[in-house]
């Protein structure tokens, strides 16, 4: 597949945060791009207003008459999410046509581009986005691909003058193995994807395979304690590692920490962002960064000036009355970190928190963890799982976390019971939590809260 061939490019599950990404950069290049989703999002819809023509309807008539049969200028793109019994699949399958996987197209991309990338169970899509905002705020540039919306530019893919790429590499279906990175950073390895691996061991292996994958002259960059097996440089906040965050402070509700490696040493680094787990994000990049001859100063400079990820410890509101947090969390490791922030930056104020579980798979393989996680809060608002690609499973649904649960104040609610609890109850400090369509809530208790 010779990329500078394409002309034409359908992407089925275009509406995902990956696929939407090669959506925009082909249409960049200038090929007619479409595709199909089942929902209607912020994300399609921005799609369809920068002229890619999206459908929400699962029928082989609605694709448009140029994908009729395979040649060397279409391209034909899936998630490994979209159902097999799709009638949009088969009909590219039928019709004969090869398709590829986003993280096949991906490997394609950066073949021949110097990749810097970034792995994980957590922490992955925060530090691909530090790590682009560095090269671009400093001017060494880069191109991305990035699992969110990076708040700094509004948008999920980034393009640079040079041959430098970014890219989040998913562990997904394996999908991080068809990358072959110059420098490679691996933030955590915590058991996922069970549905997928079976067991933690196999992640694991799975990790290894992807940091035997590194050119010849690369670099892995490691969290203390991950057992990778393979030569790297190990960071860590202020533990024994290769690099080290230290002092660890909060001054006037902004977090600053010093970094230190074999080489440079910067103090008083200010984030841009909030979350204990985000200076251990940030000391990988700074990292990657220096690999790549990125002044100290400059670094310093972007990390103060870094927005964040949409719905990765996003405040949505933040007065004298009230703070909402929003994040993406979805893993009993990612609650821990995203609650023991805020716990850190408020500790005299009542902790509301809204989960909504993603998958009954993952919600059966942690319910203990979740059920510990969630006791940290002051108060529980748990909605109904949200199975994604999932069937339900017996036996496995919220009122089972809740009855795992130590904390009394806790209910299981519908998504309009939540908003009228808060427009009672006025909540001073309010985290939702969840990787479903939890996100139709951010807006409507932006308002309430806003206006009570």
């Amino acid at each position: 597949m010779e990329l500078r061939n394409i002309q034409r490019v359908y992407l089925a599950g275009i509406g995902g945060i990956g696929m939407s990404g090669l959506a925009r950069y082909f249409a960049r290049l200038g090929c007619i791009v479409c595709g199909y989703d089942k929902t209607s999002t912020d994300l399609t819809l921005a799609l369809q207003h920068e002229g890619i023509q999206v459908i929400y309807e699962d029928r082989a008539e609605f694709i448009p008459i140029n994908f009729d049969k395979p040649c060397d200028g279409t391209l034909i793109i899936y998630t490994p999410a979209m159902p097999k019994d799709s009638a949009i699949l088969n009909y590219f399958k039928q019709k004969g046509f090869e398709l590829f996987k986003r993280s096949q197209v991906l490997g394609l991309i950066s073949k021949g581009m110097y990749t810097v990338a970034v792995a994980g169970t957590h922490g992955k899509t925060t530090t691909s986005c530090m790590v682009a905002h560095i090269l671009k705020d400093s001017g060494k540039d880069c191109s991305a691909f990035l699992g969110g919306i990076a708040a700094n530019y509004q948008s999920n893919v980034l393009y640079g003058d040079n041959d430098i790429m970014v890219v989040e590499a998913d562990e997904y279906d394996r999908s991080f193995l068809t990358l072959h990175p110059d420098i490679a950073i691996i933030t955590s390895m915590d058991a996922d994807h069970l549905d997928i691996y079976g067991d933690h061991s196999h992640l694991t292996e799975s990790f290894r395979l992807f940091a035997s994958q590194i050119k010849d002259g690369g670099h892995l960059v490691y969290r203390r304690g991950l057992l990778i097996q393979h030569d790297g440089t190990t960071y860590s906040i202020d533990e024994n590692s290769d690099i080290i965050a230290s002092n660890v402070r909060i001054t006037d509700g902004d977090f600053y920490f010093d970094f230190t490696n074999a080489d440079h040493r910067i103090n008083d680094i200010k984030m841009g962002i909030a979350g204990i787990h985000n200076i251990e994000n940030a000391t990988a990049a700074i990292q990657a960064c220096l690999l790549l001859d990125v002044d100290p100063n400059a670094i310093k400079s972007a990390l103060a000036s870094f927005k964040g990820v949409k719905r990765r410890f996003e405040y949505i509101v933040k007065n004298d009355q009230h703070i909402y947090i929003d994040d993406y969390a979805h893993h009993p490791e990612e609650l821990r970190a995203a609650i023991a922030s805020v716990r850190r930056l408020y500790p005299d104020k009542k902790l509301t928190v809204v989960f909504q579980p993603h998958l009954f798979t993952r919600t059966r393989d942690f319910a203990d963890g979740f059920a510990e996680v969630l006791d940290m809060a002051d108060q529980l608002l748990l909605l109904d799982i949200y199975p994604a690609r999932e069937l339900p499973l017996e036996g496995v649904n919220s009122q089972m976390l809740l009855g795992r649960m130590k904390l009394w104040n806790k209910r299981k609610c519908g998504k309009q019971e939540v908003l009228d609890i808060v427009r009672i109850e006025n909540p001073e400090l309010l985290l939702t939590v969840g990787a479903g369509d939890i996100d139709q809530l951010v807006q409507p208790l932006k308002n309430i809260l806003e206006h009570v």
